[in-house]
């Protein structure tokens, strides 16, 4: 799984690609990346070049489970995006000058 360069759709596998993703949904960022692109990157199989270990996110008993997880991805962004918008600005609070330090005193 790769985003395209645009970042609106998503290659899932050799028939089926998830498209129409809005650039909204990037806005909502975990440090460096955002949560769709955190999905993508730890939701790959990979296999343990030492040990040969395979670690393949799929689950044998719901194939649908990492596409569903996907469009609660990109909900929940759209959703934190939208109410972090709605917020109303910070009210700023006046500077409190810093006390003067015993030194200072006459």
């Amino acid at each position: 799984m790769r985003l395209s360069k645009d970042k609106s759709w998503l290659p899932y596998n050799d028939f089926l690609t998830l498209d129409g993703i809005p650039p909204e949904t990037f806005e909502y960022r975990l440090r460096n990346r955002s949560a769709l692109e955190w999905v993508i990157d730890q939701y790959q199989v990979s296999t343990d070049k030492r040990s040969g270990i395979t670690n393949d996110p799929n689950r044998p008993d719901d194939p649908e489970y990492i596409v569903r997880l996907l469009g609660r991805v990109i909900t929940v962004s759209l959703e934190t995006v939208n109410a972090v918008k709605g917020l109303p600005p910070l009210a700023t609070l006046p500077t409190i000058p810093a006390p003067a330090s015993a030194e200072q005193a006459p």
